[in-house]
This record gives structure tokens, C-alpha cells and sequence, in this order.
């Protein structure tokens, strides 16, 4: 028994995940190609390989002739008398080739050969194993900036997040362990080529997935997501058991689950609300925390009118749009937005018969908002509570005078 082949083939099967059949193939092969090194042809040399025993043996087939013309496919009688003594003429004989008669460069190639195949295998093996993670979060370490682009190590890989794919503002150190969403995989003569991302939506999804245990087990949906990476995320979901609250379970206790998700996006915030199958309900929800009026919805051309009060107006529409705008995406619709001033002096716009009860308003959970160190407006014109209830502390003179 080839003791030191069997060991040999074991570490490779067990730290490079290659399995037996294919070091076995390997290694026939390598025999093969040396046969061809040393006599010139190998169409007659066939390997055995006995998998248990890892004991081998290479024999070419040579017909038994009175006159030798080809040494390689042919032998004499009396030769093959001497191999085996029922040997006639016209019959096929196995005559084993000693493998320590190669010479060096036969020997050389045969070592090339299976070097080959075992680079070619480890290839195919990470790429399969990354493959499988298409589309999938996975945790890396920050190796080194290449340009403008970061190399990240994977662990038996590395990938690439480019400067596209990166949130602006995040700056990271060589060491650093960071989460990535895996983009693509390419399969290429040098290795697996894997592009990840920091600013795809799904990657939000994907966190949400790995901490929330309700969403894993299919209680809780998440139906849409819509972000703006390194500032703000909204997300929709909803409950398939009805004891169970939907935004409760994302939030966690005092907040643990979704902050643990924030402070690995470097405190970008998230909203949170009830996904609604009808579209006023959901439009109203997705522009938490303003406080809606009346929402008229076309499901057919896809457009909404919104109606917010005078003071919520820059709440609803959030600094520089991006509230209204997250809500457009949320929702697949696109939003209208007027104050009550606006909606009354703009013709045909009749919001009164679609307006909210304001107690059964206040009844309905619109959406919450959390971040480590509350909920604030950067801008600086409204403040947001932990409850995403929106106190309007200075819109103008006017308004500050008139709340006090």
C-alpha cells in the first residue's frame, strides 16, 4: 500500500476541498503524458490506479508479432513468451511500463501535469463556493486601496469594491472587518474575479435577514426597500401571523436589532413602516413621520396626490426631497405633495372627500424611525422624537410665536 500517496491525497481532499476521484484522474493523466515524453506515442498506455490501496500500475498494449517494425505498439514472440508463456502470435499483450525509467524531463512533465490539474480544481472550488453566495452578505477584511478601489479578503478569495460600489464618507483601515454584498462572480483563467458592493438595497435586506429572526423563519416580510446609501433607508414590511408586529420585530428590544444594522451602515438611518395592500394607506405610511391629510391614489397610472398640513409641508418632503423621494420609490408611486393652502387654491385638486379622521389616524402605526442618537432632521427646521412624531419647533417667526 502506497502509504505516502494516500496521505498526500487526504490533506489536499481535506485543505483544498478537491476530491479523490479527480488527484486519481490527475495523477493517471500525468502518467500518460510522461509514457508520450519517454516512448514518443501513448495510444496503447493505459493506468490503473486502485483507489483503496493507492497502488498503480501503467502497461501498454502491444501485439505479439515474428517481426518487430513499431517497438512501442508491437513486441516479438519470444519477448512475449517471456512475459507469458500462452502468448501467440496476433494476441494482445499488457507489458507494464516501470514509471523509474523516465527520465527527468518526462518526470518533470508528469509533475507539471498534476500541478496543473490541482490549480485548476482549487480554481473551480472557490468559484463554485463564491458562486453559491451570489447575491448574499458575507463578512470581509479590509486588505489595501488599489487606486480608488478596495481589496477585500474573504478568506480564500479576494474582492473588489469599487469606487462605485462604495458610500461615500466611509473610509476604511487595512484589518477592518466589514460587510459586503457580493454583486457578481466571474469565472477567469487566473481565479474568481468577485465584485461586492456597500451600497445596493439588498444589502439592507440581507442584514435584516441575519438579525431578525421572524423575517428568516418567514413570519415577517420585508415587501419593499428603498435606499439612499450612507443617509437614509425606508423599508416596508408586514406580518403573516397576526400576533406578531411586524415593525416591532425589525426594531427589537429598545432598538437593539435595528441598531446593531445601523452601526454596521455607519449610522445610516432607517425607517421602518407597515406595508399596506391599500395604496393611500401604504403612501401615507412610506412618508412617516409626517402627519397626511388626504392621499388620492390612480393604481392605473400610478400617481398620488398628497395633502400634508401648512406646518408639515418640509417634513413631508424632507431636506432636499429626499423623504418624498425615498417614499416614490418605497411605493412605485409617484407622489404629488401640496400643503392645505396649495391643495385649496389649486383647481380640480379636491382632497376634502379623502381626508383622514385624525383619531383613527392617530390610532394606526405610520412608521417609525431609529437611530442611535434619535431621529434629526439635518436640516434643522424640525425635530423628530424616537416615537417618529414630528414637533415643528421653528418654521418662521410667525409659527414660533404662535406655538408658544
Amino acid at each position: 500500500m502506497n502509504k505516502e500517496l494516500m496521505e498526500a491525497l487526504d490533506i489536499l481532499e481535506k485543505e483544498k476541498e478537491i476530491s479523490k476521484d479527480t488527484l486519481f484522474e490527475a495523477i493517471e493523466n500525468s502518467l500518460i503524458t510522461a509514457c508520450k515524453n519517454h516512448f514518443g506515442k501513448a495510444d496503447n498506455v493505459k493506468v490503473e490506479i486502485d483507489r483503496d490501496t493507492c497502488d498503480f500500475l501503467c502497461y501498454a498494449e502491444k501485439e505479439v508479432v515474428e517481426e518487430v517494425e513499431d517497438d512501442v505498439l508491437q513486441i516479438s514472440l519470444e519477448d512475449a513468451q517471456k512475459i507469458s508463456k500462452m502468448a501467440q502470435l496476433g494476441d494482445m499483450l499488457h507489458v507494464e511500463i516501470k514509471s523509474k525509467e523516465f527520465g527527468r524531463i518526462a518526470t518533470q512533465n508528469a509533475k507539471n501535469v498534476i500541478l496543473q490539474k490541482i490549480r485548476e480544481e482549487e480554481r473551480s472550488v472557490i468559484y463554485n463556493q463564491y458562486f453559491e453566495k451570489e447575491k448574499d452578505v458575507v463578512t470581509g477584511i479590509v486588505q489595501r486601496y488599489v487606486g480608488r478601489n478596495i481589496s477585500i479578503n474573504l478568506g480564500k478569495a479576494d474582492a473588489i469594491l469599487n469606487e462605485s460600489e462604495q458610500v461615500k464618507g466611509e473610509n476604511f483601515k487595512p484589518t477592518e472587518r466589514i460587510k459586503v454584498y457580493i454583486l457578481e462572480v466571474k469565472n477567469t483563467p487566473k481565479g474568481p474575479r468577485i465584485l461586492v458592493s456597500r451600497t445596493h438595497p439588498e444589502l439592507v435586506k440581507r442584514l435584516f435577514e441575519s438579525e431578525v429572526t421572524e423575517i428568516k423563519d418567514g413570519t415577517v416580510e420585508i415587501m419593499s426597500i428603498a435606499r439612499e446609501a450612507g443617509s437614509r433607508t425606508k423599508i416596508a414590511v408586514r406580518s403573516n401571523n397576526p400576533n406578531v408586529d411586524a415593525v416591532g420585530a425589525c426594531v427589537g428590544i429598545n432598538g437593539a436589532r435595528v441598531n446593531s444594522i445601523v452601526d454596521e451602515l455607519c449610522g445610516e438611518k432607517i425607517d421602518i413602516v407597515n406595508w399596506d395592500e391599500n395604496p393611500g394607506n401604504l403612501i401615507q405610511n412610506a412618508l412617516s413621520p409626517a402627519k397626511i391629510v388626504a392621499v388620492f391614489a390612480d393604481p392605473d397610472e400610478k400617481t398620488a396626490k398628497v395633502v400634508v398640513p401648512d406646518y408639515q409641508l418640509s417634513l413631508a418632503i424632507g431636506k432636499e426631497g429626499q423623504n418624498a423621494r425615498l417614499a416614490a420609490r418605497l411605493t412605485g408611486y409617484k407622489i404629488d405633495i401640496k400643503s392645505e393652502t396649495q391643495a385649496k387654491d389649486a383647481p380640480g385638486f379636491r382632497y376634502e372627500d379623502y381626508i383622514y379622521d385624525d383619531e383613527e389616524y392617530e390610532e394606526e402605526a405610520y412608521g417609525e424611525e431609529y437611530a442611535q442618537e434619535g431621529y434629526e432632521e439635518e436640516a434643522g427646521s424640525e425635530e423628530y422624537t424616537e416615537d417618529g412624531v414630528a414637533e415643528t419647533y421653528e418654521e418662521d417667526a410667525e409659527t414660533a410665536q404662535e406655538q408658544e
